[in-house]
């Protein structure tokens, strides 16, 4: 998504900032505060992110319902016990 912005002056942002931040937030698009025609700060609209799983990286995770059932069945416990298996697949012996 791409957020448009306007430029105005600090002086005319000090005297009409919540009016303006009200505008951001109606209509997305940002602005560019400028002291002496540089550009000092931007007023940009939130994008709401959406909401993460619970997990926070993955969608696919599920809740057994027995808690002391072990998440990794216990034939593949030798892949935790070592990262390089889990990169190459190799089996060691």
């Amino acid at each position: 998504m791409t957020v448009t912005t306007k430029t105005i002056p600090a002086t005319q942002f000090r005297n009409q900032c919540l009016r303006l931040i009200d505008e951001v937030n109606a209509t997305g698009e940002g602005l560019i505060v400028t002291k002496h025609g540089r550009p000092v700060a931007a007023v940009m609209p939130v994008v709401e992110q959406p909401g993460k799983s619970l997990f926070g990286w993955s969608k696919e995770i599920r809740i057994d319902e027995d808690f002391t059932k072990p998440a990794i069945p216990t034939e593949d416990w030798h892949i935790v016990s070592d990262p390089d298996r889990v990169l190459t697949g190799i089996p060691k012996e």
